[in-house]
């Protein structure tokens, strides 16, 4: 007879003890779907054993219960560690490892502000919740060991978006995301201070080195997310024959995201805003396939790629984008979309979203991030309100 323990059930977060290692007063886990069987012989009719044998037996029961229980204990501390960055904790996942775990929603911010702002917040939120069993990581460039120390204490919204359990908050290491990729070669041969569109170039490299090794998502920090993507190998249209690369997912070592980061290179002009972006998304679909205007709703097919309808993400195009801040007699429902691109680029007023103004945006962060609407909207208002002692 073999009886069966389960340790770990289907579809939950575990660690396997077998790759977990020490290296000084560091340890390194790498955590995944798990599913552990421990089998022993059960006899219903055991020979009497010696009293050596009975001690020998008492000693392996002591170590598989001191085993188990390393294992519970492990994994009590996924609740508070394995969905949330804590830098210098002794248990802390590496990107590499949540990467690993795939279909990762990705985001960046290649900026050094360390403080996200609401609407970055309300991207990272929406998807957290759109995307429950998903991996939602944002990377940070001006994050590092010493910056994070008080993030959690310092900034609203590090705080708010690390206490939730499938978001990871990561430092952006280019140098580390580029190597075994071709852009490489451009990234130690480019000077950063001379680049006229450095945080937009540098990010358009990094979204394109993440999805090719690691597959997934990507999405800029102006996306809101409102129902799942059903497609995995896609492009957005921003308009007919027009491709954004704002939005983008891959599985990974994709040949097109290759070709993409090959292009990136022999075409690269850093002082043409969206060269390596949006314009070079479009010209490499357009080696692939003859690009046609949209017709209704429908999206386009080539070569296992859905180029999918700008209704998917653009429903308001940019020259409309400030419609987002504006009050509405009667809000779209935006039935055949599956995120709304904010386009913060065009933004250059800095219009935000304010409690009681009852625009549209408000309405978004209600329904799709309602903590960052709640912690940081509602809440930075209640902290403008003068003190009632104060007012004469």
């Amino acid at each position: 007879m073999v009886q069966t323990v389960w340790v770990s059930s289907p579809g939950s977060w575990a660690l396997q003890g077998s790759d977990c290692h020490r290296q000084g007063k560091k340890r390194s886990w790498r955590c995944r779907f798990v599913r552990t069987i421990i089998q022993h012989p059960c006899r219903r009719h055991a020979p009497k054993r010696s009293r050596k044998a009975r001690m020998l037996r008492k000693i392996q029961i002591c170590l598989c219960f001191c085993f188990v229980s390393g294992i519970l204990y492990e994994i009590s501390l996924l609740s508070s560690c394995v969905f949330s960055y804590l830098p210098m904790a002794q248990h802390y996942l590496t990107p590499e490892q949540v990467l690993n775990l795939g279909k990762s929603i990705i985001f960046l911010e290649t900026t050094e502000r360390l403080e996200p702002p609401p609407l970055v917040s309300c991207s990272v939120e929406s998807a957290a919740r759109i995307y429950q069993d998903r991996p939602i990581i944002l990377f940070m460039r001006g994050l590092n060991n010493e910056t994070a120390l008080d993030l959690n204490t310092s900034y609203a919204a590090f705080s708010l978006l690390s206490s939730m359990k499938n978001v990871f908050i990561f430092p952006l290491q280019m140098e580390t995301i580029f190597q075994e990729t071709p852009l490489l070669q451009w990234y130690n041969q480019v000077v950063p201070e001379q680049e006229k569109n450095w945080v937009h170039v540098s990010s358009d490299a990094s979204r394109l080195a993440l999805i090719w090794k690691y597959g997934g998502i990507y999405m800029d920090t102006d996306v809101i997310s409102i129902r799942p993507i059903p497609q995995e190998s896609f492009l957005a249209a921003q308009k007919s024959r027009f491709s954004s690369n704002g939005i983008f997912g891959f599985p990974a070592r994709h040949k097109f995201i290759w070709d993409c980061m090959e292009n990136f290179v022999l075409k690269y002009n850093g002082n043409i805003w969206g060269n390596q972006g949006p314009f070079l998304m479009t010209r490499m679909l357009k080696t692939l396939c003859n690009l046609t205007d949209f017709r209704g709703t429908e999206d386009h097919s080539c070569q296992n790629i859905s180029f999918l309808n700008p209704q998917r993400f653009y429903p308001i195009p940019y020259p409309a984008w400030s419609r987002y801040y504006q009050v509405w007699d009667k809000s779209p429902s935006f039935n055949h979309s599956y995120a709304l691109h904010l386009w913060n680029f065009m933004n250059r007023n800095r219009k935000v979203v304010v409690a009681g103004s009852n625009t549209l945006a408000e309405k978004l962060y209600k329904t799709y991030c309602p903590t960052t609407y709640q912690d940081l909207i509602q809440n930075a208002k209640h902290r403008d309100l003068p003190d009632p002692e104060d007012v004469e």
